[in-house]
């Protein structure tokens, strides 16, 4: 049995497309684990949870990998902490908080939006040449956004009734484009070593938020389905994702291991649908078409600029 276990991982970890789709769809499933979350676990212990259990796996195995860069971390420790706060702490508050004011439809187009942030930061902190097809994919997705976010009424936006989760959701997607922006400038040092060090700090800075939460509304404690919703989010979309991201960039390289990322709406979209019953309206399938064709075509970077380090996600 072991031997043909053996031989199942081999395969599938030779094949990148198969690798890089599970990747997504556990990804996507982290929208649908949001909203079952709600009145399961608070949205602060579960960051928590979930980085401190990510931590337990990982340390284990990369700690000492980490302690053996620590030279080159300590020289960029205060960049390295506000990554791990924004990225990793700072993200999955606010998104799991969206979770409890809009649908996983919604938040799984809004966060399509995510590359096209990432395209607008990279431009302001590095000046990184944007074309003029790029510009074109950031406003058709930035379309695609608003019409998630006003609910098929762009014009609404003139007004203050826009959804609290939306904004939420947006906003969390602005601070990931900020750490994956900063990725640029990381220590030198293994890609999942990197990670485990980004969840031990990210595990750190949820505790007095946790802690706050508790104070403020009272200590509960997580019912079954929270704990299934834990777990979920630890090994799936935190850890299998992440080593399942680093296997495909090695196999088929970055760049092309970037374009699977544009599924995750799909995937995110087609879950809530399925598995909460969330109904799919007509401007979400507009929305989307415009989020995934505005992100293609902001992809369309010169071989030179396309290469580089992986962005992995939250």
């Amino acid at each position: 049995m072991r031997i043909i276990l053996k031989r199942l991982l081999d395969s599938l970890y030779a094949q990148p497309s198969v690798l890089l789709t599970l990747a997504c769809v556990f990804w996507a499933g982290n929208v649908v684990a949001g909203r079952l979350a709600v009145g399961e676990i608070k949205p602060l212990s579960l960051v928590l949870l979930r980085w401190a259990l990510v931590l337990v796996v990982l340390w284990p195995i990369y700690g000492p990998q980490v302690r053996a860069h620590w030279p080159a971390v300590r020289r960029r420790l205060a960049s390295v902490v506000l990554m791990a706060t924004l990225g990793f702490t700072g993200f999955n508050v606010l998104f799991y908080i969206a979770a409890h004011h809009t649908s996983a439809v919604n938040i799984g187009i809004l966060q399509g939006s995510m590359p096209i942030f990432v395209l607008a930061g990279a431009f302001l902190a590095h000046g990184t040449r944007v074309s003029a097809v790029q510009i074109a994919g950031v406003l058709i997705t930035a379309v695609g956004v608003t019409v998630v976010a006003t609910r098929g009424a762009p014009l609404s936006v003139l007004d203050i009734d826009l959804n609290r989760g939306d904004l939420l959701m947006l906003a969390a997607c602005v601070l990931y484009a900020f750490y994956t922006v900063a990725l640029r400038d990381r220590p030198e040092m293994p890609g999942a070593a990197f990670f485990t060090l980004l969840a031990l700090i990210a595990a750190a800075t949820s505790l007095p938020l946790a802690a706050f939460e508790a104070f403020e509304d009272g200590l509960e404690m997580p019912t079954l389905t929270g704990v299934l919703v834990t777990v979920y989010v630890a090994v799936f979309p935190s850890c299998l994702s992440q080593l399942f991201l680093l296997r495909g960039v090695d196999l088929i390289g970055p760049g092309r291991a970037g374009v699977y990322i544009n599924f995750v709406p799909v995937f995110a979209a087609i879950l809530a649908v399925v598995l909460l019953g969330e109904p799919f309206a007509l401007y979400h399938a507009v929305a989307l078409t415009l989020v995934i064709g505005g992100i293609l075509l902001a992809q369309r970077v010169p071989r030179a600029l396309g290469a580089g380090r992986p962005v992995s996600r939250g």
